[in-house]
């Protein structure tokens, strides 16, 4: 794509994919003070409030207990599962896969945050270029068919009579983005190339197709229906024919590329994850025109498979807003099987999973356009059923007296409640066998016994799993890394180096600084005062610490004042955000072999503080006294007049006192590995 072409589509491009240039510091840092963390991750998960902190089902990897932690008090996530931390920036990148500028201007988007920028060079537009060719296109797309559909004579006299014949209001036909493509073979790639868009581009999109030399558009003559990210991004379209054709499909997708993932995504999840996440349950349905005709009915919290069984990506975007999934199928035989398809998945994910199936002849969209909102509520309402149950009624219908069928049903409901967590639904594990055994007419310890084959079937599997996965990540992990997770997670003490140990300490100084440099200390005006007069720098070895301590002393000395937390978590440098995330974001709670062996207990009140700067600079203390028997050792080796060395081996002494003193008071071992050399 030529720099022209770029400029040309800047009109177009939606505005998180906007070329304009390097947008300003002061507009990043408008940006950083009105991002309120819990708001904006609150739009993609279910935050609970646990004290200060709100507690989550981690986004980024699967679990039933949540272990995803976000203070708002510092404006930083942490996962004490899978390591994940950063601040509201960098969230919305993880989530949503986006470049650091992208992720500020979505942010500066939801707040309404008009953003300066500078101009770009040719060069440097070309390199971002490369990243969000993608996007910008898809946006382009969704645009130039939806303006079609609203503005062009044969969008409105075919498509709108398609969406107004299907009963769509206007409103809904906006808030879905709902466009057309023409008729003619190539109008879409003609107008697409003429605003600077490459056909290799538009081929990977799925938009055009080469054929004997010539393009086509792949969408022609029909009808088109965006497919967006949780934050609205248009990942991919799905499209409609509207003429009858034996040879085309009814319904075509986007090919999978970089964006479009079939298997990560839901059609509806923007436009519904607000709905899902204040009413806590979630509708899944098939298709997207079920999906659209429920919002209009009122029913908003609803999302779509597009036909496809239900996948972990999938289960966890529901997973991270509700617990509670309802699926709505139609009542033939065909909607019965895709009802049955990822329920195991489900439960093994610690979805409650309730299954409506609507009467003969309807679907979602049919139903709700026929009854209403009150009257879809009570129906479901009336015949929710749970997995087991549904699986049970549609299974005895097929089995009859075949022993055979019998046999295969017992499994397939066995397997099914062994996905169960039977240390968290002890009781309604329980619940389902004594069903499943008095309706399949079997005795209740045999299924007990098969239940509990499948449950050590599956830990094997995933036992030699994750040994062949630790097999190839251990390489890649440090000791370092293993000290440092230790630490956060409040496990006991591993073996690490010496290094590993003083690199820790060392963060632990920088932590003391950020959290409590503002505090008052007895004799001193603050807690950093006390600290800048009793630690030499020349101890900190660890590059980023050093750099890090000296800026906050360089702000101190130049402001008058410490520096703020939100001056190390929004730092400009990323290596630096992502360390202060975790840093700042430490688990307090001590084990109990810790408590046991070493007479360490997690501390709360109001001088809490007070323990936590005396421990880290005994560190430091201690540290220093090493340092200055090693230099005194030297030169009583090297003096040849006896009385002085005389008077240095008493000074020795004295620090050998006050060496055993500082490990009387902390008796944390992390203080002997000084001596190990």
């Amino acid at each position: 794509m030529t720099i022209e072409g770029l400029k040309q589509q800047q009109g177009q491009s939606n505005k998180w994919c906007n070329f304009a240039g390097v947008i300003s510091q002061s507009s990043i840092n408008e940006v950083m003070s009105r991002a309120d963390i819990i708001d904006v991750i609150g739009q993609f998960v279910r935050l609970k409030k646990r004290g200060a902190n709100y507690m989550a089902n981690c986004p980024f990897h699967n679990e039933k207990s949540p272990s995803f932690n976000v203070s708002p008090a510092k404006g930083i996530y942490k996962c004490f599962g899978c390591g994940k931390a950063g601040n509201v920036v960098s969230f919305i990148q993880e989530h949503e896969k986006l470049t650091y500028p992208e992720a500020i201007r979505w942010l500066a988007d939801y707040y309404k945050i008009t953003l300066q920028e500078t101009e770009r060079s040719p060069e440097q537009i070309q390199q971002q270029m490369a990243g969000e060719a993608l996007r910008i296109l898809n946006e382009y797309a969704a645009n130039y068919f939806h303006d079609y559909l609203l503005n062009s004579e044969e969008g409105q006299l075919i498509g709108m009579s398609y969406f107004k014949q299907r009963g769509f209001r206007k409103d809904i036909i906006e808030k879905f983005r709902l466009g057309y493509n023409a008729e003619q073979n190539d109008q879409f790639y003609n107008t697409a190339v003429s605003k600077g868009h490459n056909k290799e581009l538009l081929a990977k999109a799925g938009l055009i197709k080469e054929r004997n030399g010539f393009y086509h558009d792949v969408y022609r003559g029909r009808v088109i229906f965006p497919i967006q990210g949780m934050t609205g991004r248009v990942l991919g379209f799905g499209a409609r024919i509207l003429k009858s054709n034996e040879k085309a499909p009814k319904y075509i997708n986007t090919p999978e590329n970089e964006l479009y993932l079939k298997s990560k995504i839901l059609y509806g999840m923007y436009q519904s994850r607000n709905a899902i996440g204040k009413q806590d349950e979630c509708f899944l349905v098939e298709g997207y025109t079920d999906v659209i005709s429920l919002h209009q009915g009122g029913v908003e919290n609803v999302v779509a498979s597009s036909g496809t069984s239900l996948t972990e990506d999938q289960l966890r975007l529901i997973g991270q807003l509700t617990k509670n999934l309802t699926i709505l199928y139609d009542g033939d035989a065909a909607g019965i099987k895709a009802a049955l398809r990822g329920l195991d998945m489900a439960l093994g994910q610690s979805f409650n999973v309730q299954l409506v199936l609507l009467p003969d002849g309807e679907d979602p969209d049919s139903f709700i356009q026929k009854s209403g909102a009150a009257q879809f509520h009570e129906f479901v309402k009336e015949h929710k059923q749970d997995v087991i149950s549904f699986r049970l009624q549609i299974g005895m219908n097929e089995v009859g007296n075949d022993p055979v069928k019998k046999s295969k049903l017992v499994n397939e409901i066995a397997e099914s409640i062994s996905r169960i967590n039977k240390a968290e639904d002890f009781a309604l594990q329980d619940h389902y066998i004594r069903t499943a055994s008095n309706k399949l007419q079997v005795d209740e310890t045999g299924l007990i016994n098969l239940v509990n084959k499948y449950i050590r079937d599956r830990i094997d599997n995933d036992t030699r799993h994750q040994q062949r996965r630790n097999e190839q990540a251990a390489p890649q992990l440090s000791e370092e890394d293993m000290a440092q997770a230790a630490a956060y997670e409040g496990s006991e003490p591993q073996p690490a180096t010496p290094a590993a140990k003083e690199d820790l300490q060392e963060w632990a100084l920088l932590r003391v600084l950020i959290e409590y440099g503002h505090m008052v200390y007895e004799g001193y005006e603050s807690v950093a005062r006390l600290i800048e007069e009793r630690v030499d720098p020349s101890l900190l070895e660890n590059e980023m610490v050093l750099k890090l301590y000296n800026e906050y002393f360089d702000h101190f000395t130049h402001f008058g004042g410490v520096p703020e937390t939100h001056y190390f978590v929004n730092h400009p440098e990323p290596t630096v955000r992502e360390k202060m995330a975790s840093l700042l974001h430490h688990n307090t709670n001590i084990s109990h072999n810790w408590k046991e062996k070493y007479g360490i207990e997690s501390l709360n009140g109001a001088m809490t503080y007070v323990v936590d700067v005396d421990s880290t600079l005994s560190y430091f203390e201690f540290k220093k006294i090493l340092k200055m028997e090693e230099e005194l050792l030297k030169k009583i080796s090297e003096e040849q007049d006896p009385a002085k060395q005389q008077r240095m081996q008493m000074k020795f002494v004295e620090l050998r006192k006050m060496e055993k003193d500082i490990l009387k008071r902390h008796r944390q071992v992390v203080f002997k590995s000084l001596k190990v050399k």
